[in-house]
């Protein structure tokens, strides 16, 4: 069994779903792990992570519509340190994972066909995020 970290510097241009895909199967595979289990972790509280679907970026557009009605900035928030952004942040964070766990085979992530891993950024900003990728397996 062996183990190997790795740390993954991602920007977001603001609110939306970045995709991490390429570099997260990248690192992967350059790992020698036929199998085995990857961790995928956010290291942040006003962003997530989700498996999303990539072939048509409309799923995309209709996420980050439906969180921005469903989580509204300007609603009464105590918390706004950061800006009207900051508290919905936190909570389409709560609403969403900051881990995911994906299986590893012949050296590479099974996603499906149409999935994709992205980095859910949650504040109006550019930010940079970093993720942490684990992977254990022989």
């Amino acid at each position: 069994m062996r183990q190997a970290m790795h740390r993954l510097s991602v920007g977001a241009n603001g609110q939306g779903l970045v995709d991490i895909t390429e570099p997260v199967c990248h690192w992967v595979a350059t790992q020698r792990i036929a199998v085995g289990l990857l961790t995928v972790w956010c290291r942040h509280t006003s962003a997530s992570l989700l498996v999303q679907e990539k072939a048509d970026p409309d799923v995309r557009t209709d996420l980050e519509a439906f969180f921005n009605r469903l989580v509204p900035e300007k609603a009464g928030y105590r918390h706004e340190d950061e800006g009207p952004d900051d508290m919905p942040a936190h909570i389409k964070a709560a609403l969403t994972q900051t881990q995911l766990t994906v299986p590893v085979d012949d050296g590479r992530p099974l996603l499906g066909t149409w999935q994709g891993i992205y980095l859910f950024e949650h504040r109006a900003a550019p930010h940079r995020r970093e993720i942490v990728l684990h992977l254990i397996g022989e």
